[in-house]
């Protein structure tokens, strides 16, 4: 089972995406709260697999709530729900850890796609915000000459980095593209390392902002 915690400050949109979890047999809704500082309350107690939390809420906005449970070690994966195609704030929701986004008005099997993904340690990006993510980025400063690194990745790394973008773990990269997982563990190792990423969010966000996926 698969326990989540919902943050929003709109009391209808909480009850809408509870009873719709409500629905599947295989994620429970262990707690809510209604804004960001209840959050910082109530998520360390519950310690869910995975955390569903709104950017603009009052008191806290969801940017300010990843960033003080990651400063507590205590941030579960979290997969950001907006009614806003906001890019600046998807970016920053991003840098301060969140491993998923997704629109309000996703499918039900979207949404639980996402959730099981997070749990699994996976991300989720919804395929419209990831396109308008590219976007937002390719508008802005071009990369810095500490990110030339990444101009070095051979063909088959660009595969699995667009595969990591896309969410998928390495045993699914491994069956996509007919190699064994153990090379798939290598390549994400190089990525890591040429992009300077500790990890595979860091990784995308990374390669989203030089470039790499255009």
């Amino acid at each position: 089972m698969i326990r989540v915690v919902l943050v929003d400050d709109q009391t209808l949109v909480r009850q809408g995406i509870r009873g719709l979890l409500e629905l599947l047999p295989d994620i429970e809704v262990a707690g809510e709260a209604c804004d960001g500082a209840e959050a910082l309350e109530k998520v360390p107690q519950l310690m869910p697999d995975v955390l569903l939390l709104d950017i603009r809420m009052p008191r806290l906005d969801g940017i300010a709530v990843l960033e003080a449970l990651r400063q507590e070690d205590a941030l579960p994966p979290t997969l950001i729900l907006t009614t806003f195609d906001d890019s600046d704030a998807a970016i920053a929701a991003i840098r301060a850890g969140a491993k998923g986004l997704m629109l309000k008005d996703v499918s039900l099997e979207a949404l639980a796609g996402a959730i099981r993904a997070l749990a699994d340690n996976r991300t989720a990006f919804q395929p419209a915000l990831t396109e308008s993510l590219i976007a937002a980025i390719q508008r802005g400063p071009s990369a810095s000459p500490d990110d030339e690194a990444g101009d070095a990745l051979t063909a088959r790394e660009k595969e699995v980095l667009h595969l990591i973008c896309a969410g998928y773990s390495n045993r699914e990269i491994a069956e996509l593209l007919a190699i064994a997982e153990g090379t798939t563990k290598n390549h994400v190792s190089n990525l890591l390392l040429k992009l300077d990423a500790r990890d595979r969010t860091r990784a995308a966000l990374k390669a989203l902002q030089q470039g790499h996926l255009g």
